[in-house]
């Protein structure tokens, strides 16, 4: 039981989590103005898809995740402009955008890598791996802490950013009103589209984000389907947070925390097959444990408002 509860158990899940988290965050934001993204996955992968090739292009880890940024910020809008301003149902629109990703990225590997399955340069540079100074110094906790990528840190510090910005900003009040009433909140004068279409330009950052941390931080390189769904396991962190940031970080750990032993567990001769399901396991079984009516009606919610 030590040898699999032990420090690099705890220190990968920071590592792990960080891509759903910041997805999650998105997927938080977009539902507190009613659009409930069911695009996260494709998102994500075409955010760990355009990391790979602007990093392949320049060598620059920057241009790299400014790469993944815009990409998916253009998904995004995309996602937006058949959501708020066609009026199409948000479902049928996030499914879409998860299949177009899946086929795009998929036809970029061939294009672009001329290869097929994975895409893998052992001259390739990551993110760079951070040292805190001081912390690296504390027994245990410098070691969970410290060593991560520059992406890991940030997911934990907009946790706080966006707690503040939703709840204590005059346009986080405005986004929330929104997502609570669009008719009322346009009897007072607020554009509610425009808000909605911030909050899902914000919901494409923090998904490029994801997706760079995906195939440049966790590794480097990329695969068909690589997100392999973490996009749908933010989904379901975004909701059992209750779209909160505090919550969407505290459900997110719970599934990086089972993700990370699934790794770990194959690490015992437990067969993948099983160790696998954990992730997914959790996931069905917070969503019977701590299920909530509420979101039956934000999802509901969700179509109305971009009708």
């Amino acid at each position: 039981m030590d040898q699999l509860f032990n420090i690099s158990l705890f220190a990968s899940i920071l590592r792990v989590v960080a891509p759903i988290l910041l997805a999650a965050l998105g997927g938080a934001i977009c539902a507190r103005v009613g659009l409930f993204n069911v695009g996260l996955e494709g998102m994500m992968l075409t955010g760990a898809f355009t990391a790979i090739v602007g990093n392949y292009y320049t060598g620059n880890i920057i241009v790299a995740v400014l790469c993944a940024i815009v990409s998916t910020m253009i998904v995004s809008l995309l996602f937006g402009y058949m959501s708020i301003h066609l009026k199409a149902n948000v479902i049928i629109v996030g499914i879409s955008i998860n299949f177009l990703a899946l086929g795009l990225t998929t036809f970029g590997l061939r294009a672009i890598f001329h290869t097929k399955g994975a895409y893998f340069d052992k001259n390739m540079v990551g993110l760079p791996k951070w040292n805190i100074p001081l912390i690296d110094q504390i027994p245990w906790v410098g070691k969970v802490l410290s060593g991560h990528s520059p992406l890991v840190y940030l997911s934990i510090v907009l946790v706080f950013t966006l707690h503040w910005f939703l709840f204590k900003t005059v346009t986080g009040f405005r986004l929330i009103a929104a997502g609570e009433n669009a008719t009322a909140s346009r009897s007072l004068g607020l554009r509610v589209a425009k808000l909605q279409y911030l909050a899902v330009l914000m919901c494409g950052v923090l998904c490029g984000l994801a997706g760079a941390q995906l195939s440049l931080g966790n590794v480097t390189m990329f695969s068909e389907g690589m997100t392999e769904g973490r996009g749908f396991i933010a989904l379901v962190a975004t909701m059992l947070g209750q779209s909160s940031p505090f919550g969407v970080a505290g459900a997110s750990l719970l599934f990086g925390f089972m993700e990370s032993l699934n790794f770990r567990l194959q690490g015992f001769s437990v067969p993948t097959q099983i160790s696998a399901m954990l992730p997914y396991v959790m996931t069905l079984i917070a969503m019977l444990v701590f299920k909530d009516k509420s979101y039956l009606q934000e999802a509901r919610k969700s179509n109305d408002s971009s009708r």
